[in-house]
């Protein structure tokens, strides 16, 4: 049941982007199309999998035994930028198209916040190695739930009659705050 709750609040609750505002650069630059979405939201629920699994270790069994606590984000950021690499090299390789869609925005994963804030939220919060991987999926999936959302939402908005000084950007961004509202009131806080 812990790891139901675990996921929930990573999913919707405490999603990285819509509740604590983390990975907003991408979040932003690849919502634009529902095909770059999802691919960008695969890559960084593989991402954040994997590296929260890879700190996780390196926290437990070289950072803590070796007194070397204070190196933790530099560690975690070397792992991160590593995962990204090789996501990367894959997508390259496998899908050229949608290495093509993504543009800069792959490379940017690697300084992505969400994806160093779910390793050292994982670490914070003393999770057990399978909390940690439920917990980083489901940060994942979270992203990828938001990048969806928000890219069906700007596809809609083309073919709107919106005024010229809010197209682009200035759209996005409001209808990126109207969607967060919204998952506001998975938090059960009320909104003033």
């Amino acid at each position: 049941m812990n790891y139901i709750l675990i996921l929930i609040s990573a999913v919707l609750v405490n999603n990285f982007v819509m509740a604590r505002f983390l990975g907003l650069c991408p979040f932003i630059g690849v919502s634009t199309k529902y095909s770059s979405s999802l691919g960008m939201g695969l890559a960084v629920i593989f991402v954040m999998t994997m590296s929260g699994s890879a700190t996780w270790f390196l926290d437990r069994f070289i950072l803590i035994p070796l007194n070397l606590g204070f190196l933790k984000t530099i560690v975690f950021i070397l792992v991160i930028a590593t995962l990204v690499q090789l996501v990367e090299m894959i997508i390259k390789k496998s899908a050229p198209l949608l290495y093509d869609a993504l543009g800069i925005y792959l490379p940017l994963i690697s300084t992505n916040c969400a994806v160093l804030g779910v390793t050292l939220i994982n670490i914070d919060a003393g999770y057990s190695l399978l909390e940690n991987i439920v917990h980083s999926a489901g940060g994942g999936i979270g992203f990828t739930l938001a990048l969806i959302i928000l890219s069906t939402i700007r596809e809609r908005l083309e073919y709107a009659p919106i005024p010229e000084c809010f197209k682009g950007a200035p759209i996005a961004f409001i209808s990126a705050g109207l969607v967060s509202l919204a998952f506001l009131g998975f938090s059960g806080l009320p909104v003033k």
